[in-house]
């Protein structure tokens, strides 16, 4: 690469100026007040200068030995404590599930077998109350149909007695009409025996 006579002359004066403008290593800047440390030492970042490696080591065992112990002592067991305490509530949970929903089959195999000895209950009760109505009903028509047959036949005798008065009466009145009749025909008088003879006679044809 070529350099012009003149870049070269520029650059030879202003590293000149340079050089006598810095200050000496050690010295105190006029204008800050801070001491310029060596070239050697200036422009590294703390975290990465070799020279602090041990007490950064140090510092990093003890905050990791706190840290452990921390954890190890307080967090951990509480953790694990809340863990437990969660884990035994769950299963209790779980045991009084178990036990309400054996409870609940026990109650429901118990209603439907109260279920169906009242139904069977029901069935004999009304089963026995027909055939009590049945022999009831049984027992009132078979009083009824004598009180009916005591009416019956006693109306028959009544009635009985009636046609036998009726006719008695219709040959007293038939005997005293022919009595009047033949009277009025022929005026005279006929005997009592021969009107009733006369009235047999004609009831008999």
């Amino acid at each position: 690469m070529f350099v012009t006579a003149a870049y070269a002359q520029q650059s030879t004066t202003t590293e000149g100026a340079d050089a006598h403008d810095a200050p000496a290593a050690g010295e105190v800047h006029t204008e800050t007040g801070v001491a310029h440390e060596g070239e050697h030492g200036s422009g590294v970042f703390p975290p990465f200068d070799s020279t602090h490696f041990a007490s950064q080591l140090l510092w990093l065992a003890i905050t990791f030995g706190l840290f452990y112990l921390l954890m190890s002592k307080v967090i951990i067991p509480r953790i694990g404590g809340i863990l437990e305490s969660r884990h035994d509530r769950i299963a209790r949970d779980l045991d009084e599930a178990s036990r309400m929903k054996g409870e609940a089959d026990a109650a429901i195999a118990a209603y439907e077998q109260d279920l169906a000895n009242a139904k069977a209950k029901g069935h004999s009760i009304a089963e026995a109350a027909r055939e009590d109505a049945k022999g009831k009903a049984s027992a009132d028509r078979a009083a009824v149909e004598a009180e009916l047959a005591k009416k019956i036949s006693a109306a028959e005798t009544r009635i009985a007695d009636i046609k036998s008065k009726a006719l008695a009466d219709v040959g007293a009145i038939a005997e005293e009409t022919a009595t009047a009749v033949v009277k009025q025909l022929i005026g005279g008088t006929v005997t009592k025996t021969e009107i009733a003879a006369a009235v047999k006679a004609s009831a008999g044809n």
